[in-house]
């Protein structure tokens, strides 16, 4: 016969996984906790009663996931700085010490395999509440590591910098949070015998060139200005194409425009 205190801890266990299934799927704003308890199989008020509210729910499942893990990047970052020296750590090697931790704890038991689309998820959520638990518990670790890459990229300033991190780890977050990490392993090592250090390398090669590439190309600017000098004969073509299948008595392809939403009284 099971215990009260046991049974008190498998029903916290089950709301933190229900808890972590849903904000994988739907993120924070929308999970409902009427969904969690559901999930569970626990009735409404086991919420309350074991942690207070959604948001202390949620709190605890962040932390048991992100604590260790960002621990062990701290530890991994000083470890390298100390070995290779801080001032030769680039940027490729900088991404390195903040991927490794994390495909290592999605190897591992307590990880699980869910553990990389959670990072993705939490990374890229945009409610309030996520980002203010991020800032509120990890910004001396951000601060470290930025300070890392300011070192590795010198030449950029600190809002340059600050910019391409943002869209460099937003990019990674969003496709970590939406793939199947088997597949996603599978497609980067592109039919090679699979390995963490292969898709590792491949990872960091193409996050790379986003904190790399200089911003002032102007042969790419060029190339951006000559396209969108075609960019208005394209849309002409494009609208008679449209026409043309609409006399034709075919359904366009795609989002209408006005005026073909009306011929068709979309």
């Amino acid at each position: 016969m099971n215990s009260p205190r046991a049974n008190s801890s498998d029903t916290r266990r089950r709301l933190l996984e229900a808890a972590e299934a849903l904000f994988i799927r739907h993120g924070y704003e929308g999970m409902l906790l009427r969904q969690i308890t559901s999930e569970a199989k626990v009735n409404l008020a086991a919420v309350n009663y074991h942690f207070g509210s959604k948001e202390a729910l949620v709190q605890e499942l962040l932390s048991s996931r992100l604590d260790r893990l960002n621990e062990e990047r701290l530890q991994l970052l000083s470890l390298c700085e100390q070995r290779i020296g801080a001032q030769q750590l680039d940027a490729p090697t900088v991404l390195s010490i903040l991927f490794v931790p994390a495909v290592r704890l999605s190897r591992d038991s307590a990880g699980g395999i869910s553990f990389m689309r959670l990072l993705g998820r939490v990374y890229s959520d945009p409610s309030p509440f996520v980002r203010g638990f991020l800032y509120e518990h990890y910004q001396p670790i951000y601060e470290r590591f930025f300070e890392a890459f300011a070192r590795a990229l010198p030449h950029q300033s600190r809002n340059e910098l600050g910019t391409r991190l943002h869209f460099a780890l937003k990019a990674l977050s969003g496709v970590l949070a939406g793939e199947n990490m088997d597949q996603l392993i599978a497609a980067i090592c592109v039919g090679e015998a699979v390995s963490d250090s292969l898709m590792l390398g491949r990872l960091v090669a193409f996050v790379s060139p986003l904190l790399t590439t200089p911003f002032d190309n102007l042969a790419q600017v060029r190339h951006v200005e000559q396209v969108m000098g075609l960019a208005p004969a394209a849309a002409l073509g494009a609208d008679a194409a449209l026409r043309g299948e609409l006399e034709a008595g075919r359904k366009p392809r795609g989002i209408l425009p006005l005026w073909a939403e009306k011929v068709v009284g979309a």
